[in-house]
């Protein structure tokens, strides 16, 4: 693939803490672009840095492109600051799940997502604001936000500490009374979890929203009503099909969910607490993403 023959002013976000500590994701940016006429500004996020500071530093960049450097909380964090602009969004995945950027179909190595900031094309995606937070993957109440909180609470990472989260929700977690309103309909279920998908699979590559397209002009909510350790960890550790009898899809620019109790939540793999009323909308063409 030829590179542009015109030369792109990047500015590239990078988050020191993703990765394994393997890569300087600062040396191999500036590595890549050394002969190449493209300038490549890199900008490491501080600690707790503010939205507000992070859109200055855009702002004052006037890039062509901005690239963000780590997992799903750094893209959205980029994202919040892009959204319903014309800068297009570039992904280097340095995270531990990367689920945006596989579902953006952007390789998972430095060399070749650095080759398609270059040379990738823009295209509009749509997003969505559940309780008035952007979410570009996915947001959940219920079973699988408990355990989000769970394995974050672990010293283990892997399949094994996931594994011992999963058994302790299990044994603790009670199903959700969720009444959803959809335009004029109201669905009344017992459930796991609820998804607000505008994605199509989780990180692991398992699909629970297979007819979801981020570029049309609805997301999904997904019903999951039942749940099992065999299914859990197929949600985490595979990509084999969840049991359809398990699951009800619905198509929606708006939705609004309550629930009985409050039950955990969670919006792109960060948890939020407990809440039991979920209102989300859909944002056409929200942001611009170089794929």
């Amino acid at each position: 693939m030829g590179q542009k023959s015109f030369k792109l002013k990047l500015l590239f976000i990078v988050n020191p803490g993703s990765g394994n500590g393997e890569i300087n994701y600062g040396d191999a940016i500036s590595a890549y672009f050394e002969a190449l006429e493209h300038s490549a500004e890199i900008y490491e996020l501080p600690l707790n840095c503010s939205f507000e500071k992070l859109k200055e530093i855009i702002a004052q960049s006037n890039a062509d492109r901005v690239i963000a450097v780590g997992g799903d909380g750094t893209i959205k964090l980029v994202a919040e600051c892009l959204l319903q602009t014309e800068t297009p969004l570039g992904i280097v995945p340095a995270g531990s799940a990367n689920g945006m950027a596989k579902e953006l179909g952007i390789p998972t190595t430095i060399k070749e997502s650095l080759d398609v900031v270059v040379n990738g094309q823009p295209k509009k995606i749509h997003a969505i604001t559940v309780n008035n937070e952007l979410c570009i993957h996915l947001a959940d109440i219920g079973f699988n936000a408990y355990i989000v909180k769970k394995f974050n609470d672990l010293p283990q990472r892997g399949m094994w500490g996931y594994t011992k989260a999963a058994w302790k929700a299990l044994w603790s977690h009670h199903k959700l009374e969720v009444m959803i309103r959809i335009r004029d309909k109201i669905i009344h279920s017992e459930a796991a979890m609820v998804v607000i998908a505008n994605a199509t699979m989780y990180g692991t590559g398992v699909k629970i929203n297979p007819n979801g397209k981020l570029d049309d002009d609805f997301f999904e909510v997904i019903l999951v009503k039942q749940y099992s350790v065999m299914e859990i960890l197929k949600l985490r550790f595979t990509n084999m099909a969840l049991n359809p009898k398990n699951i009800e899809s619905f198509q929606v620019t708006s939705l609004n969910v309550k629930t009985k109790y409050k039950a955990h939540f969670q919006i792109d793999g960060e948890y939020m607490g407990k809440v039991n009323r979920i209102e989300a909308n859909i944002i056409p063409a929200a942001i611009t993403v170089i794929i």
